[in-house]
C-alpha cells in the first residue's frame, strides 16, 4: 500500500525545520548551570522525566486534542485549547518559545498548502485571540496533511527527544555517539508515549511540572545563556 503522508510527516517534524528551535533549551540550560545534568546518566534522566511527566501531559496532550478539533472543523475548541495552552506555560521564556515555533511553522507550510482551518486561526492570531502555540499548529497541520494521529504523535515525541538531545550535546557537553546512543534507548519510551497520549485523561491535561517552570524562570536571569530559553 502506498504510504501517502511519509513525506509530509517528515517535513512537519523535521528537527532541522528552520523555525528557531535550535535556540531554546526549555529550561535545560539552568539545569546544566546548577549541574544537576551533568553526565550522560543525568542528560537522559532529564529527557526522560520531561518527556513522561511534562511534555505528555501538555504539548502532546494539546497536539491530540487540536487533531481531533480540527478533524470535527472545530475552529472554537482550538482557540479555547490555544488560550488553555497559554495560561499553562506560566514561563515567560516557554509561553514566547512556543509561539514563536507555531508563528513560524504556519508560516512555512502556508506557503504550500493552504486550508481554511489554517486561515482561521491566523486570522484569531492578528486579532489577539488566540497565540499561534507550536503544539496546536503541529496538531492542526497532522490533521489537514492527512498523517495518522499516532504517526503525528510519535515524531513529535521524537522531534522533541532529538531537541533536548541535541543541547545536552553542546551544554554538558556529551560526546556526539553519547547523544545517539541516549535517542536508541529512548525509542522504546517514545513508542509508549505515543501510544498512551492517544487515550489520555483530559482531567490530566495541563499536569503542572513545578520544577522545570522554575528552573525555565531562572533561566531569565543567568548570568551567561547560550539559549534563549
Amino acid at each position: 500500500m502506498e504510504n501517502t503522508y511519509l513525506g509530509s510527516l517528515l517535513h512537519l517534524a523535521d528537527p532541522t525545520l528552520p523555525i528557531g528551535g535550535y535556540t531554546h533549551s526549555n529550561g535545560l540550560e539552568t539545569y546544566v548551570q546548577d549541574e544537576a545534568v551533568n553526565s550522560v546518566a543525568s542528560a537522559k534522566e532529564f529527557v526522560t522525566n520531561m518527556l513522561m511527566y511534562n511534555i505528555k501531559y501538555n504539548d502532546a496532550a494539546f497536539l491530540k486534542l487540536a487533531y481531533v478539533a480540527a478533524a470535527n472543523n472545530d475552529f472554537e475548541t482550538i482557540i479555547k485549547l490555544d488560550q488553555e495552552c497559554s495560561a499553562l506555560k506560566s514561563p515567560r521564556e516557554i509561553r514566547e518559545a512556543s509561539q514563536k515555533l507555531g508563528i513560524r511553522l504556519i508560516k512555512i507550510f502556508r506557503r504550500q498548502k493552504a486550508f481554511d482551518l489554517v486561515n482561521d486561526y491566523e486570522r484569531a492570531i492578528a486579532d489577539k485571540k488566540a497565540s499561534a502555540h507550536y503544539c496546536i499548529a503541529f496538531g492542526m497541520y497532522a490533521q489537514l496533511l492527512e498523517i495518522p494521529l499516532d504517526e503525528a504523535l510519535f515524531a513529535f515525541y521524537y522531534n522533541a527527544a532529538i531537541g533536548m538531545i541535541t543541547n545536552s550535546v553542546k551544554l554538558v557537553p556529551l560526546g556526539q555517539l553519547d547523544g545517539q546512543d541516549v535517542l536508541f534507548e529512548l525509542e522504546p519510551l517514545l513508542k509508549k508515549l505515543a501510544k498512551e497520549t492517544l487515550t489520555i485523561d483530559r482531567e490530566l491535561v495541563g499536569l503542572c511540572s513545578i520544577a522545570f517552570d522554575i528552573r525555565c524562570m531562572q533561566h531569565e536571569r543567568l548570568y551567561s545563556r547560550l539559549y534563549m530559553s
